[in-house]
């Protein structure tokens, strides 16, 4: 027994079955909103609410917690479903329709269609050529193919790990992040650096000057540039202590990526840690054992840690680079190489606070921008 009438409220008692199962409704971000608020109202009438504390808490009209929580009382949790309305007959048969959506999962080509991709007008258009249908809107191809959340013009890339030891190698990154060495904590004068390259980066030049944002319009930047070459952006981000160091070269390689290291293994704390470890990708600036050993010849307290082929996403720098394209560069306006790196290595006045997600756990910190005392560095302060 879920609920029983006492005098003109339902009082509500959940077993532990059904409380569960309404917990989880009411956490879930991915559910309609209705199956939210309705599970929302059924726990709060357990508590012992009025139905007016709980429409003022939910922010809903009284009579819908009173609807939900006597469907509830009388049908369990089958009675927060939607029940079926009136309305006219199918006009499409039940087999047409799933005709349509099996249409949906398979490629265009299949079909002798000359595309890569369905849109619901291309299988409404097919449905008709084929004779499923005399004829059929495009929203109605669309309502078919939102009952089963099936999406035929969106889709995902995605790769092979093609690196036999993806998990140790990843694993080892991992830790890093977490200042764990081969099962060890890290001690205070260990450091961790990610870094990596920001290659091809265009100089390019507005034909014309760009208007700033004003009232009901936005920047406006013109389309046409010119170009002015390439440079290449190579970073080292210390993971722990949220620290960037840069520098613009000409272009990547061996030579460029050991000024980037001489630069911040000459300054402190990394000068005199007792290691510092270098998380890398496999580019070719930094590849295979004889990188490793490079480095370690030049700087005895300095560790290469390569990432798994195609693993660049495990990378703390990505993270960077992507708040520098969205922040810095975008739109690119710079009349020669000198501009491009003077707003790359020392930004007049600090960044706006951004949000910065992980790769190792997931979760999310704040960072601000500022600029670095010397040249060639930049400093990400957590707030």
């Amino acid at each position: 027994m879920v609920g029983s009438i006492v005098a003109w409220a339902f009082v509500i008692t959940l077993p532990a079955a059904d409380r569960a199962e309404l917990e989880r409704r009411a956490r879930c971000y991915t559910l309609p909103h209705a199956v939210v608020v309705r599970a929302k109202i059924v726990l709060l009438a357990a508590e012992g609410l009025e139905n007016t504390q709980i429409a003022a808490r939910l922010d809903v009209h009284v009579n819908v917690v009173s609807r939900w929580r006597g469907r509830f009382a009388r049908e369990g949790l089958d009675g927060l479903g939607d029940r079926r309305r009136p309305g006219r007959p199918r006009v499409f048969p039940a087999a047409v329709v799933a005709e349509v959506k099996a249409m949906a999962c398979e490629p265009p080509e299949d079909r002798r269609v000359p595309q890569s991709r369905w849109s619901a007008a291309d299988l409404a258009a097919e449905a008709q050529a084929e004779g499923l249908v005399e004829s059929v809107a495009r929203s109605t191809v669309w309502r078919w193919l939102e009952e089963d959340a099936i999406r035929p013009w969106r889709y995902r890339s995605w790769i092979f790990p093609r690196d036999p030891d993806f998990a140790v190698k990843a694993g080892r990154a991992l830790d890093l992040y977490q200042r764990v060495w081969e099962g060890r904590d890290l001690d205070d004068d260990e450091y961790v650096l990610s870094t990596d390259e920001k290659s091809q980066l265009q100089i390019v030049s507005r034909c014309r000057p760009g208007l700033p944002p004003g009232p009901r319009r936005p920047g406006r930047y013109e389309f046409e540039y010119e170009r002015h070459g390439t440079v290449a952006y190579l970073a080292a981000y210390d993971v722990h202590r949220a620290h960037l160091m840069g520098r613009v070269e000409p272009t990547t390689g061996i030579a460029p990526f050991a000024a980037l290291a001489n630069q911040v293994m000459s300054q402190e704390p990394y000068a005199s840690a007792r290691r510092v470890f270098w998380v890398a990708d496999n580019g070719s600036s930094h590849r295979g054992q004889a990188s490793v050993r490079r480095l370690a010849a030049a700087w005895p307290n300095a560790t290469l840690v390569h990432l798994p082929v195609h693993a660049s996403w495990v990378n703390q720098i990505e993270i960077v680079f992507s708040v520098i394209q969205r922040k810095v560069i975008t739109p690119a306006d710079f009349k020669d190489s000198d501009a491009l790196a003077a707003r790359l290595l020392l930004p007049v006045h600090r960044w706006p606070p951004v949000r910065m997600r992980t790769a190792c756990c997931s979760t999310m910190s704040a960072v601000q921008w500022q600029p670095a005392s010397g040249c060639g560095t930049l400093t990400i302060e957590l707030v």
